[in-house]
């Protein structure tokens, strides 16, 4: 889809506020829903999906399964928010030795495994809302030790709300994202700060931690590393990095 297309900087992939969300997306829905919603927490449209069963109610992305995305973007970020129920999402990935592999996170295993064509981990979600970064060149060198050269789907499975699913050439600070890549929440507190609406354009009120204080912490996983930043509107960033001591099968 995205192969002959110049990539730099952002390439976005969903957005729960656009006029056609799943335009090049397919869905799935047994025994659940798919649909958009106004969260209470960011008062604003965002995708949900539920199911009873994880494996038969998701969003796949090319919504041809004949096409791939050829997005060359190693940084793959979601910004999801955690229902307290399974999630899971899998991305399919094609490495320098011209093998397809694919990369499965979930909240309801606890170990990471390596097999020749898919590596399962653990994921571990923050309440509300969270920002998933996912490293896809160095967990490919990580897990199969091959260099990575495209994302070819992603599929994200109940249950969670999405906000947003877009793709970088790195990580950026907070300071350096767009407005509409940010995750605003709105915060009812006598101290605030006006920031610009990315729907809107126009300037309303945003509060910083409820906490009062912001600071980072750093917490290391069996088989990732989970980075919270309470950053100045508060969300959540989780990255994956795998560590070298994975178990193989």
């Amino acid at each position: 889809m995205f192969k002959n297309t110049f990539q730099s900087g952002f390439l976005s992939i969903l957005y729960s506020i656009g006029s056609k969300p799943l335009q090049i997306w397919d869905k799935k829905v047994r025994n659940g829903h798919i649909k958009r919603i106004t969260d209470n927490d960011i008062q604003s449209l965002v995708l949900e999906i539920e199911g009873t069963n994880v494996s038969t109610t998701y969003i796949t992305c090319p919504a041809d399964p004949k096409k791939t995305l050829g997005i060359k973007l190693p940084f793959l970020v979601m910004i999801i928010k955690n229902l307290k129920k399974y999630f899971t999402f899998e991305v399919q990935v094609l490495d320098d030795k011209n093998v397809r592999r694919r990369f499965r996170a979930s909240n309801y295993q606890s170990t990471t495994r390596v097999k020749p064509f898919i590596c399962t981990m653990p994921m571990r979600l923050d309440d509300g809302w969270n920002q998933i970064q996912f490293n896809l060149s160095d967990f490919t060198r990580r897990a199969y030790g091959t260099n990575y050269i495209e994302t070819l789907r992603v599929q994200i499975h109940a249950n969670c709300r999405i906000r947003r699913v877009y793709f970088s050439d790195r990580l950026y600070s907070e300071d350096e994202l767009p407005a509409e890549f940010k995750l605003y929440l709105p915060v009812q507190n006598k101290a605030k700060v006006s920031q610009p609406s990315p729907e809107e354009g126009q300037s309303v009120s945003w509060g910083n931690c409820a906490s009062g204080k912001c600071s980072s912490l750093r917490v290391q996983l069996q088989s990732l590393s989970m980075l919270t930043l309470c950053a100045p509107l508060c969300h959540k960033i989780l990255s994956f990095l795998p560590t070298s001591a994975l178990n193989q099968e």
